[in-house]
């Protein structure tokens, strides 16, 4: 039900409507669902879901403090160090990825961020199920889905391969550049 769910959803909301106050996006965890009205990649089709994502995350020892709404804001907004999404799509759209501060986080830089953030604003669309415990459905989810842009949990996916040496060749790139600001 939940794959159903996401996969075809009742309303699909842009960027900025998830980042207008007050969000439309509940403060609770749950699953959230990706979809591309143009996808970052040619192999990839238009207009279906591309990404689930969970909030709170289950950790060995805690759970996170994310909900749908902070998690949900900070993909369309954040930067591809906090954001895996916006990392592999980033990666997919070409920008270059860049050590910063102290050259341990790698992200587009702020003009590359905002270039990425226009452009989802521009073509990604979200869609999110309330769930107390999203870890529990989140490998079913990605199990059950053709979901390109998913790494963790994914290798079965035919995308799976060509993501991961995009992101590993991004992340040479960056080590190999002067830590910028």
């Amino acid at each position: 039900m939940h794959a159903d769910v996401l996969a075809s959803p009742g309303q699909l909301w842009s960027s900025s409507e998830v980042l207008s106050r007050p969000s439309p996006v509940p403060g609770v965890a749950g699953v959230y669902g990706w979809h591309f009205e143009e996808p970052p990649h040619p192999s990839m089709p238009s207009g279906r879901l591309l990404y689930v994502g969970i909030a709170p995350r289950q950790m060995t020892t805690r759970t996170s403090t994310q909900n749908l709404r902070k998690r949900v804001r900070y993909h369309f907004r954040g930067n591809a160090y906090g954001s895996t999404l916006r990392l592999s799509l980033g990666c997919l759209l070409g920008l270059e990825l860049r050590r910063v501060g102290s050259g341990k986080r790698m992200t587009f830089t702020k003009a590359g961020e905002a270039v990425l953030s226009e452009w989802m604003a521009e073509h990604a669309r979200v869609c999110w199920l309330e769930h107390p415990a999203p870890w529990t459905v989140e490998a079913d989810l990605i199990n059950r889905l053709d979901l390109p842009l998913n790494l963790d949990q994914n290798r079965h996916n035919a995308f799976h391969p060509h993501l991961t040496e995009i992101r590993a060749q991004a992340r040479q790139r960056a080590r190999e550049l002067p830590v910028t600001t």
